[in-house]
C-alpha cells in the first residue's frame, strides 16, 4: 500500500537548501535582476541570458542604482556578446555579496533585513525555529545565538538559463559566417562560463548536441579538488525518458547534471512543450520510483567518462536532485508534491508576476495582470519557435498586433534575430513573426488556397506570429526607465493559466507567506488542484488540435489522437488510485474533486469517440 510507505511532513530541506521553492526564469526580462531582489534572502532564482542587448541596457541600470562604475560592450567589440553576459553576472555575483555582508552586520530589530531573512525561512526550518527562541535566552547566550544566526545566512542561487532551439548562426560586420562558437547559445554559454558566479546554469527545450559538448571546455563544469562543481547542471525535462536520454548523454562526456526539474507539460508560463497527454502526476511517480535507477546509469557513464578524462571525481556519491514547477497553486500542493514524490524543491513563477518587489512587470500591464479573468489567459501560437505559448489577451503587444494587421501591415520588424529559424523563401533564416516573413506566406497561401473559409484561418495563424524578443524584453525597460530600442513599448507576457486564480498586487512577504501556508491569496474562483486543472487544459489542447487537423494545419493523424486519448485515461486512473490509497491526497481530492475527474473522463471518452468515429480526414491543400 502506498501509504504504508508515505510520512508526511510539512517541508522537505536539504543540507544546503534555505527554502523549499525556487523562482523560475520568467520570459527575457521578467527575472532578468531578480536575483539582486531576493537572493540576499536565500532565495533562489534564474535568468535568461539569450539576450544580450537587454542585458547590457540591464546592467547600466543597475551600475547607476548601486553607484557603480560603468563601461559600455559595443558590438564592436570581439566577442561582445559574451562579455555583456559575463560583466552582467559578474555584477549580479558582487551586488549579492555586499548585500549578504551588509546583512549579517544588522542589528535584530524590527523592520530590518536581518530580521526579514529569518522570518520568511519555513516554520519547520531548523534555522527558524532557533530564531523564534531567542527571547528564552539571557543577554550573554542571546549574543552568542546571534551570531550564530548571522554565520548560518547564505545567498540563493543566482542561476541562469538557456533555451537550447535559441542558437541562431551569427555573422561578422562584412557578412562573413563566424565560428559555431560565437552562435546565440555557445556564447551565452561561455559568457556564464567565464563569470564568477558558483551556481547552476538551466538548460531547457531539449538535447543540443554542440551546446552540451561545448561545456566540456570549462572547468568549472567539472569537479575540483574538493569534488566540488562551481557550474552546475539542471536540464528542464517534461518526463523520464527525456531525463535519462540527456542525463545520458552529458554523462559521457564527464559532465554532471545536478538536477532534473521536471514542468508540467501545458501548466507552465511561456513556451509549453506538450507532452501527448501523459499527465503530471503519473510522470512525478516515474521519477519517484525510478530515481535511485536513474543516479545510477547516469552515474555509472560519468565515472567512465572522468575517468577517460583524468578528471577529479567525487569524494561522495554525488547529489542529483529532482524538482517540479509548473500550475502549483497552493501551500496544500507545495509540500504534497515535496514529500510524495520526495522532491527537493518546488518552483513559483506566474504568481511573482503580481509582486513587483521581485519582478520586472510594468504598471500598465500589472494593472491588468491584477484584474485579469481566467478567459484572459490561453495558450496562443504566437512564438516563432511553433512551439505553443501561453499569453495574455489584454497585453499590449496583442494590441499591438491587431493594429498592425487592421493596417494592412501584419508581422513585426525584426531587429534582433533570435528566433530566426525559418527559410522557407530565403537563403538565410528569418523570423516567422516578421514583416518580411509574413507579406510572403500570404502571398503563397493567397495563390494556393480557393477556398476562402480555409484561406482565412490559414492567414489567421501567419499573423498570429509576434515579436518576442523586444515584446518579451520591454517590460523590465520601462519598470527601470531604460530607453527602448527603436521606441518598440509594447510588453509581451506570458504567464501560466495558474495566475488566474490571483488577483491583485501582493508584497514580497505576502507571497512567501502563501507558499508556506501562512496566509491565503487565492481569489474566490473555483479552483481545482494543479493536476485537475493541467488535465482540463489539455482537454482544451486537444479539442484545439483536433480542430487544426480538419483545415490541415495539423499534421496529426489517428494513432496519436488514440494514444493522447489513453495517455489522459491512464492519468485519470492513477489520480484516482491516488486518492485511494494515499490518505494525504484526500487533501487535493475531496469529493468535489473526485466528480470532476470522472465527468471529465466521461468528457474525454465522448469527445474522442467522436473524432476517432467519423474518421475525418484534413483537407488536402
Amino acid at each position: 500500500m502506498l501509504c504504508d510507505e508515505f510520512k508526511y511532513k510539512t517541508t522537505k530541506m536539504n543540507s544546503n537548501d534555505v527554502h523549499t521553492f525556487h523562482i523560475p526564469v520568467m520570459g527575457l526580462a521578467f527575472t532578468i535582476d531578480t536575483p539582486i531582489k531576493v537572493a540576499k534572502y536565500g532565495i533562489s532564482s534564474v535568468i535568461s541570458i539569450m539576450e544580450d542587448h537587454l542585458i547590457e541596457q540591464m546592467r547600466e541600470c543597475i551600475c547607476k542604482n548601486e553607484g557603480k562604475p560603468y563601461v559600455f560592450i559595443s558590438e564592436k567589440e570581439n566577442d561582445y556578446r559574451a562579455k555583456r553576459i559575463t560583466a552582467y553576472l559578474n555584477l549580479l555575483h558582487e551586488v549579492v555579496q555586499e548585500q549578504i555582508e551588509k546583512l549579517r552586520l544588522e542589528d535584530f530589530e524590527q523592520n530590518t533585513d536581518i530580521n526579514q531573512y529569518f522570518e520568511l525561512l519555513p516554520d519547520t526550518n531548523r534555522i527558524k525555529q532557533i530564531y523564534k527562541t531567542l527571547a528564552l535566552y539571557n543577554p550573554k547566550d542571546k549574543k552568542v545565538m546571534y551570531d550564530k544566526l548571522r554565520k548560518s545566512i547564505i545567498a540563493g542561487s543566482i542561476d541562469v538559463n538557456i533555451m537550447t532551439k535559441l542558437d541562431k548562426t551569427n555573422y561578422d560586420e562584412h557578412d562573413n559566417e563566424l565560428p559555431s562558437e560565437f552562435s546565440d547559445a555557445l556564447s551565452a554559454l561561455r559568457g556564464y562560463a567565464l563569470s564568477k558566479l558558483e551556481s547552476s546554469i538551466v538548460f531547457s527545450a531539449g538535447l543540443n548536441p554542440r551546446l552540451f559538448s561545448y561545456c566540456e571546455q570549462f572547468e568549472d563544469f567539472y569537479p575540483d579538488e574538493n569534488g566540488i562543481i562551481k557550474k552546475k547542471i539542471i536540464l528542464k525535462v517534461s518526463d523520464y525518458r527525456s531525463a535519462l536520454i540527456q542525463g545520458k548523454y552529458l554523462a559521457k562526456k564527464g559532465l554532471w547534471v545536478s538536477e532534473f526539474r521536471i514542468e508540467s507539460g501545458i501548466n507552465c508560463g511561456g513556451h509549453a512543450f506538450v507532452s501527448d497527454g501523459i499527465l503530471f502526476g503519473p510522470i512525478l511517480e516515474d521519477f519517484k520510483n525510478k530515481r535511485d535507477e536513474l543516479i545510477k546509469e547516469i552515474y555509472q557513464e560519468w565515472e567512465k567518462a572522468i575517468q577517460n578524462k583524468g578528471k577529479k571525481q567525487f569524494q561522495t556519491m554525488p547529489q542529483l536532485k529532482i524538482t517540479a514547477q509548473g500550475g502549483i497553486g497552493t501551500a496544500q500542493e507545495n509540500n504534497f508534491l515535496l514529500n510524495y514524490y520526495n522532491l527537493d524543491s518546488i518552483g513559483w513563477g506566474s504568481p511573482f508576476l503580481l509582486v513587483p518587489e521581485t519582478t520586472n512587470v510594468d504598471s500598465e500591464t500589472l494593472k491588468k495582470l491584477s484584474r485579469a479573468k481566467k478567459t484572459d489567459y490561453y495558450l496562443s501560437d504566437a512564438s516563432p519557435l511553433g512551439v505553443p505559448f501561453n499569453n495574455f489577451k489584454l497585453s499590449s503587444s496583442e494590441e499591438q498586433r491587431t493594429q498592425r494587421i487592421n493596417k494592412n501591415r501584419p508581422g513585426s520588424p525584426c531587429y534582433k534575430k533570435f528566433l530566426s529559424n525559418n527559410t522557407e523563401f530565403t537563403d538565410r533564416v528569418i523570423c516567422t513573426a516578421s514583416r518580411q516573413y509574413q507579406d510572403l506566406k500570404i502571398k503563397q497561401l493567397k495563390s494556393t488556397i480557393t477556398d476562402k473559409s480555409i484561406l482565412d484561418k490559414h492567414i489567421e495563424k501567419v499573423m498570429e506570429k509576434d515579436c518576442l524578443c523586444e515584446g518579451l524584453g520591454a517590460s523590465a525597460l520601462l519598470v527601470n526607465n531604460a530607453k527602448l530600442p527603436h521606441k518598440l513599448k509594447a510588453v509581451t507576457i506570458c504567464p501560466g493559466p495558474n495566475l488566474a486564480y490571483f488577483s491583485g498586487v501582493f508584497t514580497f512577504k505576502q507571497m512567501i507567506d502563501h507558499i508556506y501556508g501562512r496566509t491565503n491569496l487565492l481569489n474566490e474562483l473555483f479552483r481545482p488542484n494543479c493536476f485537475i486543472n493541467e488535465l482540463e487544459l489539455y482537454i482544451d489542447y486537444i479539442k484545439k488540435e483536433f480542430e487544426k487537423f480538419i483545415i490541415g494545419l495539423s499534421h496529426r493523424n489517428s494513432s496519436y489522437f488514440n494514444q493522447f486519448k489513453k495517455n489522459l485515461n491512464d492519468g485519470i486512473d492513477y489520480y484516482q488510485n491516488l486518492y485511494l490509497k494515499v490518505k494525504e491526497a484526500e487533501t487535493l481530492f475531496p469529493t468535489s474533486n473526485i466528480d470532476l475527474l470522472q465527468n471529465l473522463q466521461q468528457n474525454i471518452n465522448r469527445l474522442f469517440n467522436q473524432l476517432i468515429n467519423e474518421d475525418i480526414k484534413p483537407i488536402s491543400l
